[in-house]
């Protein structure tokens, strides 16, 4: 008889176990849904960028999260420019900052002259170089 009762206990126990596990999965997986979801919903504030020294382009603003600089036709800012890769740098809103990236870039990115050797805040008023061709960077005040 006694027997009986304890495989009773260890089967409820096991199930209590297994039921208290499935809702802090749960719990864990509701919350991470609800700040992505917060996440997602940031926008990046306007960043513009203006080639110095070439009267013919005009300032261009953009509101993605991520902009490719390179000569590669779906590279957000394209460069027409020998000297430059296909994709040579990255933009990236992260941690509620701009960032710029080199990709491995044959020639490199460099940022107010310094080489970007790693993920590098940017700021108003700094200068990317790529190539032959150099950026001013604005970045718009957030909402």
């Amino acid at each position: 008889m006694s027997g009986i009762v304890v495989l009773i206990l260890r089967i409820f126990l096991a199930a209590a176990l297994y039921a208290f596990l499935g809702w802090a999965l749960y719990t864990l997986w509701r919350d991470l849904r609800i700040h992505s979801l917060v996440l997602a919903s940031q926008k990046a504030p306007t960043i513009t960028l203006t080639r110095i020294g070439m009267d013919e382009f005009e300032p261009a603003s953009y509101q993605k999260s991520e902009l490719f600089i390179g000569r590669d036709a779906t590279a957000a800012v394209p460069v027409m420019d020998e000297t430059v890769s296909a994709r040579h740098a990255r933009l990236a809103y992260r941690h509620n900052q701009w960032w710029v990236e080199d990709l491995k870039s044959t020639n490199g990115t460099f940022l107010n002259e310094e080489p970007v050797l790693t993920m590098t805040v940017l700021v108003s008023g700094d200068e990317i170089r790529v190539g032959q061709t150099v950026m001013r960077v604005d970045i718009a005040p957030k909402d």
